[in-house]
């Protein structure tokens, strides 16, 4: 029986462990500004809803804009559920969070408070801290979606609300209702 406990504790270690490398991949490939890596540990079927090319374009937009430089900076992880097997792939709903540094000093001050007040909706108004005009360190609360088929390679869908009605499309009912 200790035996049987032993081996059902480890292949649950080895699951978390799994995704967190490749979730730490995928921050790390961000934050190295290699976005067509990182839009390969995406989960393949989101591409249904968004083309590959139009995701590698927002990423650069996003992490590859001179005016809005964006530094991640220690990613860290919360609960990782166990993973549900769901016609035939593996799923699990992954909580991991990390601090982000973000420059928009280079704008124009009223583009800074747009900037601004949408981060304080994103992310919180308490999870926002101005380090000096234009400069803000977000502590970001993320949940993504693993999804793997064989347990070993994972890929990421980011779970938000309003991504909801683009994820009705490519996630099963028992998962959606988790978001």
């Amino acid at each position: 029986l200790i035996s049987i406990f032993s081996f059902a504790q480890a292949k649950v270690n080895f699951e978390e462990i799994q995704i967190k490398k490749s979730l730490t991949y995928f921050a790390n490939s961000i934050k190295a500004k290699k976005m067509n890596q990182a839009v390969d540990c995406i989960y393949p079927k989101y591409f249904t809803v968004i083309s590959k090319e139009q995701m590698t374009q927002i990423m650069e937009v996003t992490y590859n804009n001179p005016l809005l430089k964006i530094d991640i900076q220690d990613l860290n992880f919360g609960v990782i559920e166990k993973p549900e097997l769901i016609d035939g792939e593996y799923f699990s709903i992954t909580n991991y969070g990390f601090k982000l540094q973000c420059d928009v000093s280079s704008m124009n001050d009223e583009t800074q408070n747009k900037i601004e007040t949408a981060m304080k909706i994103k992310y919180g108004q308490g999870n926002v801290k101005l380090l000096k005009k234009g400069v803000y360190v977000i502590n970001a609360k993320m949940r993504a979606c693993a999804i793997s088929k064989d347990k070993k390679d994972w890929k990421f869908l980011i779970l938000e609300k309003n991504y909801k009605p683009q994820l009705v499309k490519i996630l099963p009912k028992k998962i959606l209702d988790k978001i």
